[in-house]
C-alpha cells in the first residue's frame, strides 16, 4: 500500500491533519484502538481559537463566560458577555473530524498499530497480521508516549505528570469553569472544576491521587456520585526533534502541550496547519521553525510552571489578592485570551503599579516571566 501522507494517530490533531490534506493528496490514518475517544481530557478550548480552527460544533457540550480563582483566603471572578471558551466531548471530536476527514478520501486503519519504520516504510499490525505501508511523509501523532518520536531517535527532556479526572454529580454554575490553587492539598498543580451543565461537571488535577480525594471534601461534592473516573499522563517540555527526513512529530507526540494547563488539542491544531502546507508544498523542513507562536508558549508556559513549583502557599495568596485587584480584573476582562498566556501576562506586567505589587512579592515573578 501505498500513499502520499501516513498519519499515525487518529486522536483529535491527527484527524484534524487528516481534514487539511484529504482530498488534496492521497491520505491514511493509522488508529491503534478500535474506537475513537477514550482518553482523559476535560477538553476546554479557547472559542475564539476552536471557531477560527473550523472544529466541529457538534462536539461542543457546554460554552463559559468566566470564571471563579479560588485561593485558600481570596474568591474573584472574571466574566465577559459572550463565551470564552467551550467544553467538548473529546470522542464527539475525534468523530466528526475522522467522518470528515474519510468523506474527503482519506483511509483509515482501526485497531492498527504502527510498529516501527524499515526500509522507508512503516511497519503496522492488526489483530495477528502485519503489513507495511509507504508514504511520502509520515506523521507521528501518536501521543506522549510515541512510537514514532522513538524510532526517529528524539530526545524527551521535561516533568512527567500523572492527571486524575472524574464526571461527579453536583450543583454547579454553568456558565463558570473554578480554579482552585491550594499547594496544601496539592504542591504539584491547581484543581479545576468544569461543568457540563448545572448537576454535572469534570474535575480534576495533576499530581497525588489522594489530593483529589481531599480536594471533594472542600468542595463538597459526594464521593459517592461520581459518573465516570478516568487517570493519564502528560509530559510538560520538549522533545526534539520534530522532523527528522520525511517524518514530523505533531500534538502531544512533540509534546505541543501548554505548560500551564496541560490542554494540548490547540495547539497541536495550530501546528497541524502549519505541517499541512508544509507537506502540501513538499518540504517540512521549516516545520518547527514556522510553529514559533506555540514554541514561544511552551518556553513561556515553563517559566510560569517553574515559578509556581517555587511559590509557597502564601505567595500564592499575595498573587491572588493583587490579581482579585479591580485594576488587575479590568485589565484581564479586557485584554486575555485563553490560548495566549503570554498576551495575558503581558497585559497584566503593563500596569506600573500592578507590577510593582507582583515584584515586591517576589522579584522572581520579574526574573521569569519577562
Amino acid at each position: 500500500m501505498k500513499y502520499d501522507v501516513l498519519i499515525i494517530g487518529g486522536g483529535p490533531v491527527g484527524n484534524y491533519l487528516a481534514t487539511l490534506l484529504a482530498g488534496k493528496m492521497d491520505v491514511a490514518v493509522v488508529e491503534r484502538k478500535g474506537h475513537f475517544g477514550g482518553k482523559a481530557c476535560t477538553g476546554i478550548i479557547g472559542a475564539e481559537m476552536y471557531e477560527s480552527l473550523g472544529l466541529p460544533e457538534r462536539a461542543i457540550l457546554n460554552a463559559f463566560n468566566g470564571a471563579f480563582f479560588i485561593s485558600k483566603k481570596t474568591v474573584f471572578e472574571i466574566s465577559r458577555k459572550t463565551p470564552q471558551a467551550y467544553l467538548v466531548d473529546r470522542k464527539v471530536l475525534e468523530r466528526e473530524l475522522a467522518k470528515r476527514a474519510m468523506k474527503r478520501g482519506a483511509e483509515y486503519y482501526m485497531a492498527t498499530s504502527f510498529l516501527r519504520f524499515k526500509n522507508g516504510r512503516a511497519v503496522v499490525q492488526h489483530l495477528d497480521s502485519k503489513f507495511e505501508i509507504e508514504a511520502k511523509f509520515y506523521v507521528g501523532a501518536d501521543g506522549v508516549n510515541s512510537t514514532v518520536a522513538r524510532e526517529i531517535g528524539a530526545r524527551t527532556e521535561g516533568e512527567t505528570l500523572k492527571g486524575w479526572e472524574l464526571e461527579i454529580l453536583g450543583n454547579f454554575r454553568r456558565e463558570r469553569v473554578e480554579v482552585w490553587v491550594n499547594k496544601d492539598l496539592n504542591p504539584e498543580f491547581f484543581f479545576w472544576v468544569a461543568p457540563i451543565n448545572e448537576e454535572e461537571a469534570r474535575v480534576g488535577t495533576f499530581g497525588p491521587v489522594d489530593s483529589l480525594a481531599k480536594f471533594l471534601k472542600l468542595r463538597r461534592l459526594d464521593g459517592g456520585k461520581i459518573v465516570e473516573f478516568k487517570t493519564g499522563a502528560v509530559i510538560l517540555g520538549w522533545r526534539r526533534p520534530w522532523v527528522k527526513g520525511n517524518v514530523a512529530l505533531l500534538g502531544d507526540a512533540a509534546l505541543q502541550i501548554k505548560p500551564t494547563t496541560a490542554g494540548g488539542i490547540v495547539f497541536g491544531a495550530y501546528c497541524a496547519r502549519v505541517l499541512a502546507k508544509g507537506i502540501l508544498n513538499g518540504d517540512i523542513s521549516r516545520y518547527e521553525k514556522e510553529c514559533s507562536w506555540v514554541r514561544n508558549q511552551i518556553s513561556f508556559g515553563l517559566r510560569v510552571r517553574k515559578l509556581f513549583k517555587r511559590m509557597s502557599q502564601e505567595n500564592i495568596e499575595e498573587v491572588f489578592e493583587v490579581l482579585a485587584s479591580e485594576e488587575a480584573k479590568e485589565i484581564i476582562e479586557r485584554s486575555a485570551n485563553f490560548d495566549d498566556h503570554v498576551q495575558t501576562v503581558k497585559a497584566i506586567l503593563k500596569s506600573p503599579r500592578l507590577l510593582a505589587k507582583l515584584i515586591r512579592i517576589s522579584p522572581m515573578i520579574l526574573r521569569m516571566l519577562v
